[in-house]
C-alpha cells in the first residue's frame, strides 16, 4: 500500500514538474539550430540602428542577448526615456506605447477576477463626464472600444464618430483605461501591476514612473519603465498561456486568447496588441491609409507584437516558440520590422 501511494505521489510530482514552465537558459545558437553567420547579420543590422538592448529567446533558450550603452548625441533620449540601469546593466527605459499591451494584461486579469466587464460602458466605472462627448454619445463607448482603438473620440476626447466604426490609434483615449482599472479594482495602478503581474511573473525591474513634461503632455502622463529581460518574461507569460515560470497561473488562457481577437475596425489590432497575418492593416495616425496585406509580410502570420515609439519591440511567435525584444532609440530605417524579420528567418531553424 505504501509503495502504491509513493508511486502515485511520484507520478503526480512528475506531471506537475512537466507542466511548470522553466526559466530560459543561454545556449550556443548553432547547437540550437541557428545559422551562426546569418545570426551575425541580424546582430550587425540591429546594433547599427541605435539599439540599447536586443534579446532572442526560442523554446526557453537564450539565443542572443546584448545591451549597448547610449552613444553620443543621445542626451534628449536619455532625459526623456531612461531611468537609470538595472543590476545586470540593461537600461531602465520608458517603453512608450508598449505599455498598452501590459495594460491589456491587467485588464484581462481584472476580468478573470470579476472586477471588469469589457462590454460595459466606461461610465459604469468612471461615471459621466470623463470625455467631451455628449452624455448619450459617451454612454455608448465601452471598455472594449478603448482597447480596440475604436471609441470614435479625438485625441481631445471629443466625439468624432460612433463607436466600432473607425480605427484611430488614440493614446489619450487608451490612457482612460488606467483610471478604469483603478476604479474597478479599488486599488492604484502601481498596486495592481505589482500584485497581479510583475511580482508573480518575476519581473523585478518593471514599474510605472511619472513622465517628464515633454512626454506627459501627450495625454498619458505615466510611463512603464522596464528592461529587455522583464519584457521577455512578459512575452513568455503570453506564450505559456498565462502561466508564470513559477508555475503560478496569472491569467486565464481564455483571456489571453481574447486579447488577440482582431478588431473589426482593424484586423491588425486586437486589445492593445498588434497582430500579423490579417488581410489588411491600419497604422497609427488620424488619417493613416489602409494597407493591403499583413502588418509585417516577412514575419510569421501568427506573430503578435507590443510596439512603442522609438521602435520598442516585443515580438511573440507561438508557432516557433520565439520571443524577440528590441529596445533603444528610433530606427532611421522605417522598414525596420520587415527587414529584421527577413534576416531573422534566414538565421532561425527551419
Amino acid at each position: 500500500m505504501k509503495r502504491t501511494l509513493l508511486a502515485a505521489a511520484l507520478l503526480l510530482s512528475a506531471c506537475a514538474t512537466a507542466q511548470t514552465p522553466t526559466q530560459p537558459v543561454a545556449v550556443d545558437p548553432a547547437a540550437a539550430g541557428w545559422n551562426a553567420s546569418a545570426l551575425a547579420e541580424v546582430v550587425a543590422y540591429v546594433a547599427d540602428k541605435k539599439t540599447t538592448g536586443f534579446l532572442i529567446i526560442q523554446d526557453r533558450k537564450v539565443i542572443y542577448e546584448h545591451n549597448w550603452p547610449l552613444g553620443p548625441g543621445s542626451e534628449t533620449f536619455a532625459s526623456t526615456f531612461v531611468h537609470g540601469a538595472a543590476p545586470g546593466g540593461a537600461l531602465l527605459e520608458d517603453v512608450a506605447s508598449q505599455q498598452k499591451s501590459f495594460v491589456a494584461m491587467l485588464a484581462a486579469i481584472a476580468i478573470d477576477k470579476g472586477l471588469l466587464d469589457f462590454s460595459k460602458p466606461v461610465t459604469a466605472y468612471l461615471g459621466p463626464g470623463w470625455s467631451k462627448a455628449s452624455p448619450e454619445q459617451e454612454a455608448a463607448i465601452t471598455v472594449r472600444n478603448l482597447m480596440e482603438m475604436n471609441s470614435g473620440l479625438t485625441e481631445r476626447l471629443a466625439y468624432e464618430a460612433a463607436p466600432d466604426t473607425k480605427f484611430f490609434y488614440n493614446t489619450p483615449a487608451y490612457a482612460v483605461m488606467k483610471p478604469v482599472l483603478e476604479a474597478a479594482s479599488k486599488q492604484s495602478l502601481d498596486a495592481i501591476t505589482h500584485d497581479w503581474l510583475t511580482e508573480p511573473a518575476g519581473m523585478a525591474d518593471s514599474g510605472w514612473r511619472k513622465r517628464p513634461g515633454a512626454m506627459a503632455d501627450v495625454g498619458n502622463p505615466t510611463g512603464l519603465v522596464t528592461t529587455p529581460r522583464d519584457t521577455a518574461i512578459f512575452g513568455q507569460l503570453v506564450m505559456d498561456g498565462g502561466v508564470a515560470t513559477s508555475g503560478k497561473r496569472i491569467v486565464s488562457k481564455m483571456q489571453i486568447d481574447a486579447m488577440f481577437a482582431p478588431a473589426k475596425t482593424n484586423p491588425a489590432y486586437g486589445r492593445l496588441w498588434w497582430l500579423n497575418g490579417g488581410a489588411w492593416s491600419a497604422a497609427p495616425g488620424p488619417n493613416a491609409p489602409r494597407t493591403e496585406g499583413a502588418l509585417i509580410p516577412g514575419a510569421p502570420s501568427d506573430l503578435v507584437a507590443a510596439q512603442g515609439a522609438q521602435d520598442r519591440k516585443l515580438y511573440i511567435v507561438p508557432s516557433r516558440k520565439l520571443i524577440v525584444v528590441r529596445m533603444g532609440q528610433a530606427v532611421p530605417d522605417r522598414a525596420f520590422n520587415e527587414k529584421l524579420w527577413v534576416l531573422l528567418l534566414k538565421a532561425a531553424p527551419k
